[in-house]
């Protein structure tokens, strides 16, 4: 029988297990990537496995998120993260130079290598052939060190792609179509392997969209093909010889396949606030917009720009709309003020911002109360934007432009169709921005600022467990709900302690407090606990505030790994109704916890209602060994 592309990538890297479904793997990493949001703590936790160097075939670390510098803090960050990557053999991409997954994709993305990212879009780079993960900044430690990355054996699904985009439809509707059909939990455990006759109708840039958005229903990665267009955009980049052909054997098998016609998709939008809340632009037209922003690194290209600029070129930007622009990378800026587009676009009205994450994340451009944004983004969870009572909708580039030249959220194809805009043939290439590691390590000094601080660890699992359950949530809990990342908070993300008292705080502004005065305890939760982002710091803030277990229906994966990684169980109800069968203040208990950790179902005992609850740990042998000792990083350090 012939293997897919995901198999073949990983039987080259394994380490250890066997690629069946549901077991544990480890595979070896050739390249990582931080950014700075996440970037100073992995960083940390680097050093404090104590390896002189990093052993992968290349790491990166970009700086992107925390551009916004309002005082020491990001400053601060930022000359930690590029003294320790002169040190430790890590480059470096300055501030300005882009996103990390467009200039990843543009100077570093291999086909057929592995990539393992401290960000949860880090899949990004499937869109030229890699097996490209997200997860947690402990877990790029240790591959940084050369250690394994493990994982449980993943579906493998195939989504055919037949037929050909209509004008005025784009990469962007067709994520947002496997969203609408399997919705922000559909992914879990998932690797989409993308392939049929229309793969070879998409650029890499469109293919990246489409990885990169994969990571919305939860999906480990996604992945493209290796094949002719590949090799012309890594051609174009001055990379050729980066190119080999990845393709499925003809009798490669999946776990399920998924056919998705794309001459039949038209312009999508996922409305407030999920971006599986997917609808027809069609049936939205008309409704009023106050801010259209265009970027981000689902749609951030020099083909999304380009389109962009195209639509408004001539045209002048609705006097109630807000319209801001952020290029992915300063390749793309540069080649825009080249040819002429970004002259269109500001001539236009548009605002042009730095090449950086920007309001994705919610740092800058918070729209007005009760305002619409309408953006090209990948997540509109409540709040992400910055404003709570924002109502923010996930468009195309092509949608987003039209709607801001009319004011009113718009089906694009009432514009008509765009001049051919062409892949170029050569890129600009600049890489002055990017800064390659110190050849002499032994001589840099690592940069400290007072902002940043020791990150939490954890102690052995003891054999009781005595708390409270110190709140109570519902389902599809983000990481932006357990640890906000607005642009106030955004430059503590090295100070552990101080970011902990706005733990959980969206859904309940007292519950900091309730934990320090509790000194711990339990979080219950339903289901899809931790969708969203990687960031770890929604593991290690309860971990500082003594959270020693979530009690869940289910988990996103990553966040599931990062609860193991800082040593706090990740449990889930045997029976779901059992959810109901514990309230906030309840004290609950788990006896012989260390034993237990062992046995197929582990006992809780609610003391309050005196009632025994079964739960269960999905969890490996050697991630139990994780636990038992604490976290990830007192395993490692013990040399197990």
């Amino acid at each position: 029988m012939g293997l897919n592309i995901v198999q073949k990538i990983l039987t080259s890297h394994l380490l250890s297990g066997d690629i069946n479904s549901g077991e544990e793997i480890s595979i070896g990493i050739d390249q990582t990537l931080t950014q700075d949001s996440t970037g100073t703590m992995a960083y940390l936790q680097f050093e404090a496995i104590g390896i002189p160097q990093v052993k992968t075939k290349r790491s990166v670390a970009y700086i992107d998120h925390n551009t916004l510098q309002t005082g020491f803090e990001n400053a601060d960050d930022h000359a930690y993260i590029q003294s320790a990557a002169s040190k430790y053999g890590i480059y470096f991409s300055k501030p300005g130079n882009g996103i990390c997954h467009q200039v990843h994709l543009e100077r570093f993305g291999v086909p057929g290598m592995t990539l393992l990212g401290s960000d949860s879009h880090t899949p990004t780079g499937g869109g030229l052939g890699m097996l490209a993960i997200g997860a947690g900044g402990l877990d790029v430690a240790v591959a940084m060190g050369g250690g394994p990355y493990y994982l449980t054996m993943p579906k493998i699904h195939n989504i055919n792609l037949i037929g050909k985009l209509n004008p005025m439809v784009s990469a962007k509707d067709v994520i947002l179509e496997v969203l609408r059909l399997l919705t922000v939990k559909g992914g879990v455990g998932i690797i989409f392997e993308y392939g049929g006759p229309g793969v070879s109708t998409l650029t890499i840039p469109e293919r990246a969209t489409i990885t990169n958005m994969g990571a919305e229903p939860g999906a480990t990665t996604s992945i493209f093909p290796s094949d002719d267009i590949t090799r012309r955009f890594l051609k174009a980049q001055g990379r050729a010889q980066d190119w080999v052909e990845i393709k499925p054997d003809p009798d490669a098998r999946y776990d399920h396949e998924i056919e998705i016609n794309l001459s039949s998709l038209e312009p999508l939008a996922a409305a407030p606030h999920s971006p599986d809340n997917v609808k027809k632009v069609r049936s939205l037209t008309g409704i009023k917009i106050h801010q259209i922003a265009i970027g981000s690194c689902t749609n951030s290209s020099y083909t999304d720009m380009m389109k962009a600029a195209s639509i408004l070129k001539g045209k002048t930007v609705h006097p109630d709309v807000s319209l801001v622009i952020s290029p992915g990378s300063r390749q793309v800026l540069t080649m825009l003020s080249q040819n002429g587009a970004l002259s269109d676009m500001m001539s236009a009205g548009a605002r042009i911002l730095e090449c950086a994450c920007g309001p994705c994340i919610g740092m800058g451009q918070s729209p007005a109360t009760n305002a619409v944004s309408l953006r090209t983004f990948n997540r509109n969870f409540e709040g992400r934007s910055g404003t709570p009572s924002a109502q923010v909708y996930l468009v195309s580039p092509e949608t987003a432009a039209v709607s801001a030249i009319n004011g009113v959220l718009t089906d694009p194809r009432e514009f008509g169709e765009l001049s051919n805009i062409q892949m170029p043939q050569n890129f600009l290439v600049n890489d002055n921005l990017i800064i390659p590691p110190s050849k002499t390590p032994q001589d840099i000094d690592v940069v400290r600022g007072p902002n940043i601080k020791p990150f939490p660890l954890n102690k052995e699992l003891p054999d009781i467990l005595n708390c409270k359950a110190l709140i109570k949530l519902g389902d599809n809990i983000t990481t932006d709900h357990i640890m906000p990342s607005n642009a106030k908070l955004l430059p503590y993300r090295s100070n552990i302690p101080y970011l902990s008292g706005f733990c959980l705080t969206p859904c309940d502004p007292d519950f900091p407090a309730r934990a320090k005065n509790e000194n711990g305890g339990f979080i219950i939760v339903g289901t899809n606990y931790g969708q969203g982002s990687s960031r770890e710091h929604a593991a290690l803030v309860p971990l500082h505030l003594g959270i020693k277990a979530v009690v869940a229906k289910s988990f996103a994966r990553i966040h599931m790994a990062n609860l193991i990684n800082s040593g706090i169980l990740p449990l889930t109800f045997v029976v779901e109704s059992d959810y109901d069968s514990i309230e906030a203040g309840d004290v609950l208990e788990i006896r012989n916890a260390r034993e237990q950790l062992n046995k197929d179902n582990i006992i809780l005992t609610n003391v309050t209602q005196n009632k025994e609850i079964l739960l269960k740990l999905n969890t490996s042998p050697r991630q139990i060994e994780i636990l038992l000792a604490g976290g990830l990083l007192n395993y490692t350090k013990e040399g197990r």
